[in-house]
């Protein structure tokens, strides 16, 4: 007969049932049981394996979680457990429960992980006292509430402190640095902790992360935070001015301030910065973005290493971008400059191989884009939205092969540009590309939160200058979602290769000079959500009411008085009343003038004119001379109301 096995992995499956009635329970010599990501029902009370006596190592994650009858609570396992990582999966519904009762006898945990569970109740502080040997403690996503209380005597052995993503409030205690005096990861972000930030938080051991971001923090000392090597303070009330150690630092590569009230200028920074243990340092992620800073940017910039990531959006930095700041970032791969006070040019130098997106929107910045950007083939976001540019959008954007996503559009120009639409814009594939920012943070890779592209294909030059007609290749780009092109002067007609959008979800050509008929090829999109031509010259009949078309109503269409057919009020099939086509103000109350009343209103006039003509021959000539101002009053009123009624037939012809 062979041995039972002592190690089960039945991970990264598409295994269900209730774990229950598994035969794993019968093999109650198991060690080590893995039963992540698949689609197992497991008991929140572990009583399936209370019998377990030798079993040290359980992985349960991105499972569901049931809960069991009330008989089963306080039940004494027989194992004593190293590892014990218990979470549900993200799609299951939140069970609100506490923790679980088996744990209160578990006293030789080297690692757990609670996370992602909403277990509620206070912070269980009994788990440390319980088990001092315990290292690392997972308990984020959760619903504990209360202030952090922490056992009372020190905890050597704990080297991460994960409670983000809570409801714990109150100050972050002052002894925390004493009762976990070796931590390298502490995570407390997404909570509601206010006050000091302690300290002595700045020796956690290195490489460090402390990540407080998210909270309502108000006090801090940068200066003696300058240690870490990951340092999130996002998102909280701190303020001041930014000490130059903060710059200086030999260990800091990821330095996130972002969304807090942070003032000054900031003077120039070193390029390289030296590291008894990794050398020559450079950073990775610096976000000082939504806060107060002023000033220009500094000459002297940062290097960046690979996956390099720079945004200092949302400030009140002014003036020209400087060459140098530009010119030497080779490595970057992310650039947020978006919604400061920039002006000047874009440095046709700027060219960093690696770029993958890149922010100006929301600034002064003005002049041709020449050659900035022009070798950035890895780009993928482009965003220069609302600045002043001029001239026309180069030829070689349409080269870039990687542009792909966009963060609010793919292309965005909302400025002055002019001249021809390019018909190399055509050429972009819109690829399915899953490019992102990530960022190493403590020995993993994740996104860079907050920066995570929308899947988004479009292109929205609306709000330009642009002349001439819609090229018809941009046809060819088939997997656009969104297409914006009013507010410019565009001429010619909508080309019928539009019928090839298949993806299309919003399509806006309004406020241009756009003539012919609208393509009735365009009904075979199945995918069109938003569609207006307003404001256009467009005629004909409106494109069948069939597919999404049935859907428009007629302020799509509005501004185009030639156009007939439903949803408009014009009926093509029938002769157009001249009260739908001529504007309001030149109506009279009685509607408008038609061709009897003309030639009636011509004949009185004349023979008004004939008769008095004749009358004043046998008057004398004192009255003569009166009748003669009558007579050229009279002849004047006539002249002025024939003319009028003219123009109004005429308008009314054309």
């Amino acid at each position: 007969m062979a041995p039972f096995p002592l190690k089960v992995d039945v991970s990264e499956n598409q295994f269900t049932g209730n774990i229950a009635s598994s035969p794993l329970t019968n093999l109650i010599s198991l060690k080590f049981l893995s039963l992540s990501n698949n689609l197992f029902e497991v008991p929140i009370s572990m009583k399936p394996f209370m019998n377990h006596s030798s079993l040290k190592f359980f992985s349960n994650e991105n499972n569901k979680l049931v809960i069991e009858p009330a008989a089963y609570d306080n039940l004494i396992p027989k194992f004593q457990l190293v590892f014990f990582r218990f979470s549900s999966s993200p799609t299951s519904e939140a069970l609100n429960v506490d923790i679980p009762d088996f744990l209160y006898y578990q006293y030789n945990l080297r690692a757990l992980d609670l996370s992602h569970n909403n277990i509620t109740g206070m912070f269980p502080s009994w788990l440390l006292k319980n088990n001092t040997r315990l290292k690392r403690l997972y308990l984020s996503e959760n619903s504990f509430v209360g202030t952090l209380q922490l056992p009372d005597h020190p905890c050597p052995n704990m080297t991460q402190l994960d409670i983000s993503n809570n409801n714990m409030n109150g100050q972050i205690p002052k002894d925390i640095c004493l009762i976990f005096p070796n931590l390298d990861t502490l995570r407390m972000a997404k909570n509601g902790f206010t006050g000091c930030i302690p300290s002595c938080l700045g020796n956690i051991s290195f490489p460090g992360t402390l990540d407080l971001s998210n909270n309502q923090l108000s006090i801090v000392k940068l200066e003696k935070l300058t240690k870490i090597w990951v340092l999130k303070l996002s998102n909280n009330n701190l303020s001041g001015q930014l000490p130059t150690s903060v710059f200086n630092s030999s260990t800091l590569k990821f330095l996130y301030l972002n969304g807090n009230n942070f003032w000054g200028q900031i003077s120039d920074i070193p390029l390289y910065r030296w590291n008894d243990w990794i050398g020559w340092n450079e950073w990775n992620v610096l976000d000082l973005s939504n806060n107060q800073f002023s000033g220009m940017l500094p000459r002297s910039f940062v290097n960046f290493s690979y996956g390099g990531v720079l945004d200092l959006s949302k400030n009140h930095f002014k003036g020209p971008i400087p060459r140098d700041f530009f010119c030497k970032l080779d490595y970057l791969e992310y650039l947020n400059l978006s919604e400061n006070n920039l002006s000047g040019y874009v440095p046709s130098c700027f060219n960093p191989p690696q770029i993958t997106h890149i922010h100006l929107s929301k600034n002064r910045l003005s002049g041709p884009l020449k050659y900035g950007f022009y070798n950035s083939t890895s780009l993928v976001t482009m965003d220069l939205r609302d600045n002043s540019f001029t001239s026309s959008i180069p030829n070689w954007i349409g080269n870039l092969s990687s542009l792909s996503f966009l963060l609010l559009r793919l292309i965005t120009l909302m400025n002055q540009l002019s001249g021809p639409l390019p018909s190399c814009l055509g050429n972009l594939t819109f690829k399915e590309n899953s490019q992102k920012v990530v960022v190493p943070q403590a020995g993993f890779r994740s996104d860079y939160m907050g920066k995570v592209l929308s899947y988004m294909f479009g292109i929205d030059l609306s709000n330009n200058n642009f002349v001439g007609a819609i090229p018809l290749e941009f046809g060819n780009l088939g997997e656009i979602l969104s297409l914006n092109l009013s507010h410019n002067n565009l001429t010619g007609s909508i080309p019928a290769t539009f019928s090839n959008l298949k993806q299309i979800e919003s399509l806006d050509l309004s406020y241009n000079n756009l003539n012919g008929a609208i393509p009735p090829q365009l009904i075979e999109i199945t995918t069109l959500e938003v569609f207006s031509v307003e404001h256009n010259n467009l005629s004909g009949r409106t494109p069948e009411r069939k597919n999404q078309f049935g859907t428009f109503d007629e302020s799509c269409y509005e501004g185009n008085p030639f156009l007939c057919g439903p949803p408009l009020q014009n009926n093509c099939s029938e002769e157009v009343v001249p009260s739908q086509l001529v504007p309001d103000d030149e109506q009279g109350d009685d509607g408008f003038i038609d061709m009897e009343f003309f030639y009636i209103s011509f004949g009185v006039c004349y023979t008004v004119v004939v008769m008095t003509i004749a009358a004043v021959l046998y008057i004398n000539p004192y009255w003569r001379r009166r009748w003669l101002c009558i007579i050229e009053d009279c002849i004047d009123t006539c002249y002025y109301f024939v003319v009028a009624s003219f123009r109004k037939f005429s308008n009314f012809r054309r």
